[in-house]
């Protein structure tokens, strides 16, 4: 076999392996850019490819060109030695071309994984190129704060990239003087490499010294992601010990580059070798023993002191960088001055109380409307809707199309991407409604959707959701199910723009390749109108084309002209905001994760969001608008730079009014501000005033979760407007009484405001409320009763309800039946002050409250102050007697009446009225 046919079969053998991954990636990208043209974000799709590419392909280049040149230059320096690994054997003749083959394989492999490393770093090249400014400065390095998150992370990825092609460079020469005996100790260590071997690697270690010191350089700004103070950031230790030290390791560092480079002439490694050990001794001193002491002699000793101005850096920089340092704190008297006439004027807040918990009123839908096996709800929203022209607080759910659950019979590739193509419709209900069997009262219910407000449903079909994950085509010869009608089935063309057109044989074939499908080449469904839907669900779809930012946990539905539509509050954020403390933000469940004094670096940490962007998915079409809600975020600046025209900042009026403060963001800023509401770095220090998150029994078990924050429609104190806003109170550490209540206000103003209750006074948090619901004896004897009937008592969440400076605790109770999934609401708790009452109703529990216990109270009281009357024989009730009676008989009905039709401020005047006719009557007696 000669040479000649070695080269072929190896040539045909790389094109093999390579061809068949290359031919996927090519269909790949082609299909996804027919799916960027379709959705209309093409621009978005080929800036990003190209400059994946261009990295991709540059830096393929220079790596396979430099470690090919030191390649050449160490098999020139060492020509006049051989390779003789392969001697005495039968591939002798080959050890030239085998060594070759060798060096080509393994630069080849390097460069294409540095290449395919370098794809991922497009965003940071942008970044720096689009660069903004915070306007903020560090107060260490007096850098603008966006340095560190556009500028740092590009010097850093350059110097690795760099460090790593000297280094396999380094490796390919070594291999290539080891394998010609070129480094030797047969005349001691100090001549091992001498001559052209020795110059070449000289430089190429000069090389990697000189840009060890601009990684100890870089390494300074590092600092400000310090977690071994007392906070996140650079602390005293930090900024007087370890600063200093790199700053005489990058001296070193470029002392060893000069010694290396003197050494180059003589014929001995004894001054590198002298550099090097300098320099590891200097790096067990400078980078270990001196902070070690600096912190063990000078600072721990008197740690407030040292660390006070760095405490300080941190809760400034912290609160900057969650938007904390706008919070609107307020006291909050927590008075119990509530009336019938104050509750009339909060009828909005009344009337809007979520009764109805999330899993509970999930459980009922989809025992109720998901009508068909193959239909699903997946969760329940809340949002606020004007019908019948009042604002109602509302809970709605998408009925989505959930394809295994189809009979198994059923599941053909037809039924499966040609039938059974989209969910139908919704599901809404008011938050505080319920029939008398305890079910709620729907608004829109049922296929086709009957709507009992004025909230038309004029595109009920859902191609794009959460749960809609398999591709299917639209525009074929056979027609779509649309929904059940009785035992028949009503059927539809889709009509919409989503989709990607296949007009033609070769578009099959590419996305036949794609999902490995032979049908779409086979089938003769399909015409020239056909599309294919892939991408379907709906935060995958919106991740495509936005990959750099993240997205809230929940997207949510709502009605806008007819058209069903998805909302989803999306985030910039980073995790190089200097002295910002992190937490784990998790997409999947929204959870802030992250520990006080746990500074562990983990993969999804943040210290700096911003809810700039919402998104707008059509739930029929898929259609995507980005909208920017908050023009002066720089991180959103520097994307809009990149994207021109990727979002929009002109929103209409029907998509802003459903609008809402994300769920995610006040997790992570109530997290954050549990410790960063202490201004004052002595306090902050001794955490003195540390809160925490509320406990309660979930669904009435023993085991305690933390509270979830709640939407609410409610009027703030001071303010004469009802919004919808979202709320949580906060406990101290380790005790159950209230502090405050923070809000996120959703309406006009997105904005966090804090109220803060009296230090002095007791304010019962969630769990004592729960503990002194089960002792009282007339609810805890009456739900343990329910428990032994074979049903299941299931308590709501509590809900905090503050109106005007005091506060209502409600607590909904469900029923279900031990084997059923159909919880009935029952019952609703209500305490407030010192009472705490159980009804069938909430208006119920408030007139016990409010209304004829506050009238026999008031009235009990007034006697108390009577003095004992004389002893008199028992005597007929005079006329005037009877009349007064008689009077106040018929103003108790007529209060009765009034609090049946919801008239809070006429049933008050009528409870007034009642108590003044019992107190005459009581002194005429």
């Amino acid at each position: 076999m000669n040479n000649r046919r070695v080269r072929v079969y190896l040539i045909l053998l790389i094109v093999l392996i390579v061809s068949i991954p290359c031919i996927r990636l090519l269909v790949g990208m082609l299909t996804e850019s027919w799916w960027y043209e379709a959705v209309g974000y093409a621009d978005v799709f080929w800036t990003r490819l190209s400059w994946q590419v261009l990295m991709g392909v540059v830096t393929f280049a220079l790596y396979a060109l430099f470690m090919w040149g030191n390649y050449w230059v160490a098999m020139r320096g060492s020509r006049d030695r051989a390779f003789h690994y392969l001697d005495n054997t039968q591939y002798s003749g080959y050890t030239n071309l085998i060594t070759r083959c060798l060096a080509i394989g393994l630069i080849g492999v390097i460069a294409w994984g540095a290449a395919v490393a370098s794809v991922t770093e497009w965003e940071k090249i942008l970044k720096f190129l689009n660069r903004s400014s915070f306007g903020i400065q560090d107060p260490i390095f007096s850098h603008d704060i966006g340095f560190y998150l556009f500028s740092l992370p590009l010097y850093e990825t350059l110097r690795a990239w760099v460090m790593l092609l000297l280094i396999w460079s380094l490796v390919v020469a070594l291999f290539v003087y080891t394998l010609k005996g070129s480094i030797s100790l047969d005349s001691g260590w100090r001549r091992a490499l001498i001559g052209a071997p020795k110059r070449h690697v000289s430089l190429l270690v000069v090389a990697i010294a000189l840009f060890t010191a601009l990684g100890f350089w870089l390494e300074r700004y590092q600092l400000m992601y310090s977690p071994t103070g007392v906070v996140f950031g650079a602390g005293y230790t930090d900024v007087h010990a370890r600063l200093q030290a790199y700053s005489i390791l990058t001296g070193i560092s470029l002392v060893l580059a000069i010694l290396v480079l003197i050494s180059i002439r003589k014929n001995q490694v004894v001054l590198p070798a002298i550099g090097i050990g300098v320099f590891i001794a200097a790096l067990i001193i400078f980078n270990g023993i001196y902070p070690w002491a600096q912190q063990t002699l000078v600072v721990e000793p008197n740690e407030l002191e040292k660390e006070t101005p760095y405490i300080a850096n941190s809760i400034k920089l912290t609160q900057a960088a969650y938007q904390l340092s706008d919070v609107q704190r307020q006291n909050y008297a927590a008075k119990a001055e509530l009336s019938p006439q104050t509750l009339q004027q909060h009828q909005p807040t009344l009337s809007n109380i979520r009764l109805w918990g999330a899993n509970s009123l999930l459980s009922t839908y989809r025992q109720l409307q998901e009508i068909r096996l193959y239909y699903s709800f997946k969760d329940v929203d809340v949002d606020r809707y004007t019908l019948n022209g009042e604002s109602q607080q509302v809970m709605l759910s998408a009925r989505e199309l959930d394809i295994d659950e189809l009979a198994a019979k059923a599941k053909t590739w037809v039924n499966q991407r040609l039938k059974y193509t989209h969910g139908y419709g919704l599901a809404m209900s008011p938050v505080n409604q319920a029939t008398t069997d305890g079910l709620p009262e729907f608004y829109v219910k049922n296929i086709p959707p009957e709507s009992a407000v004025d909230l038309p449903i004029k595109q009920p079909a859902i191609y794009y959701g959460e749960a809609t994950d398999n591709y299917i085509f639209t525009g074929t010869t056979t027609k779509e199910f649309d929904y059940p009608v009785g035992n028949e089935n009503a059927t539809t063309n889709y009509s919409g723009k989503g989709g990607v057109p296949m007009a033609n044989v070769w578009q099959r074939t590419a996305y036949s390749l794609k999902f490995s499908s032979l049908q779409l080449l086979i089938s003769n469904y399909f015409q020239d109108g056909s599309r294919i839907h892939y991408h379907r669900q709906i935060r995958d779809r919106i991740q495509r084309v936005a990959p750099f930012l993240r997205f809230d946990h929940d997207p949510y539905l709502v009605v806008i002209d007819g058209r069903l539509q998805w909302l989803v509050d999306a985030y910039t954020t980073s995790n190089r905001y200097p002295y910002a403390e992190p937490v784990v933000f998790s997409p999947g469940a929204g959870d802030v994760i992250r520990n006080q004094s746990d500074y562990e670096l983990v993969r999804d940490e943040v210290n700096y969001i911003r809810n700039s962007v919402k998104v707008q998915i059509d739930a029929y079409d898929g259609t995507m608008q980005f909208y920017a809600v908050d023009q002066a975020d720089p991180v959103l600046e520097t994307y809009r730079k990149i994207f021109p025209n990727l979002f929009k900042t002109e929103i209409p009026k029907e998509v802003q009014d459903h609008f809402r403060y994300p769920l995610d963001l006040f997790k992570i800023q109530a997290q954050m501000y549990r410790a960063y509401h202490m201004e004052t770095p002595e306090v902050f220090y001794n955490r003195e005033d540390l809160w925490a998150f509320p406990k309660q029994s979930f669904e009435g078990s023993e085991q305690q979760m933390t509270m979830e924050p709640y939407y609410v429609t409610m009027r703030l104190p001071g303010q004469s407007k009802t919004e919808f806003m979202l709320i949580l109170p906060f406990t101290p550490t380790n005790k159950d009484n209230m502090i405050a209540w923070m809000a996120a206000r959703s309406d006009d103003i997105e904005e966090l405001l804090l109220y803060e209750f009296p230090k002095q006074k007791l304010v019962y948090g969630p769990r004592q409320i729960e503990a002194r619901i089960d002792q009282t004896p007339s609810i805890s004897q009456q739900l343990t009763l329910w428990s032994q009937a074979g049903s299941k008592v299931i308590r709501g969440d509590l809900l905090v309800i503050p109106i005007e400076e005091s506060l209502l605790y409600v607590e909904p109770i469900y029923l279900r039946a031990e084997q059923g999934q159909l919880p009935e609401l029952k019952r609703v708790i209500v305490s407030y002050d010192n009472a705490i009452v159980m009804e069938d109703t909430l208006d119920k529990a408030l007139a016990t409250l409010f209304g004829k216990g506050q009238a026999q109270k008031s009235a009990a009281q007034q006697q108390a102050k009577q003095p004992p009357p004389e002893q008199a024989p028992a005597a007929e009730p005079s006329a005037p007697s009877k009349s007064l009676a008689k009077n106040a008989l018929e103003t108790y009905r007529k209060a009765k009446s009034a609090l049946q039709n919801g008239n809070w401020a006429e049933y008050g005047r009528h409870q007034q009225d009642l108590e003044k006719q019992l107190q005459q009557l009581n002194q005429g007696s």
